[in-house]
């Protein structure tokens, strides 16, 4: 990779991470690509030059955070023993709303925007998520798989919703 190639890269990055947190803080619908510039300390049209639309933006966004929670749910799946698979990601869950908090707090906004590539975007993320949690508690023969993992993206939902409102009593255990 050139070093123009790399600095393409880490702006695109860049671009991205500003407009979580934009996104995340005002809403997707009242944020603007030049309050995404801004953030990034970049000029409006210098975001175009990546993402050709704010839609494109945000599904971008999103693929960052889908990724970052299927690439640590992975991890635990590949490396935790069957007793522990349930305790270690709902741990990994906690770690990613600690450190993500912007990337959650997105997918939330993300689940009532109705444009369809939007929900394309939401529906896969959560298919990945399900299938591999469903999987990972079949292969670690935990008893009721299907209803383990709905009680597990439910428990993840709640604590969504226990960030959003800064009720820290609903991610009580």
């Amino acid at each position: 990779m050139t070093k123009s190639e790399a600095t393409s890269v880490n702006r695109k990055s860049e671009i991205i991470s500003a407009a979580i947190e934009v996104f995340a803080e005002i809403g997707y619908y009242r944020a603007t690509t030049a309050q995404v510039a801004t953030r990034a300390k970049i000029s409006q049209p210098y975001i175009f030059r990546f993402f050709s639309t704010k839609e494109a933006l945000l599904l971008a966004a999103l693929e960052v955070s889908w990724t970052r929670v299927i690439d640590s749910f992975r991890k635990v799946v590949e490396s935790a023993a069957p007793e522990q698979l349930e305790t270690d990601l709902i741990q990994a869950y906690d770690d990613i709303l600690n450190a993500y908090q912007n990337e959650i707090l997105l997918q939330m906004q993300a689940q009532t925007i109705q444009e369809d590539s939007i929900r394309e975007a939401m529906r896969n993320g959560f298919g990945e998520v399900r299938r591999m949690v469903i999987d990972a508690f079949r292969a670690a023969s935990i008893p009721n798989p299907e209803e383990r993992t709905m009680l597990f993206l439910a428990r993840g939902m709640l604590c969504n919703i226990s960030i959003a409102l800064n009720m820290p009593e609903l991610k009580e255990r």
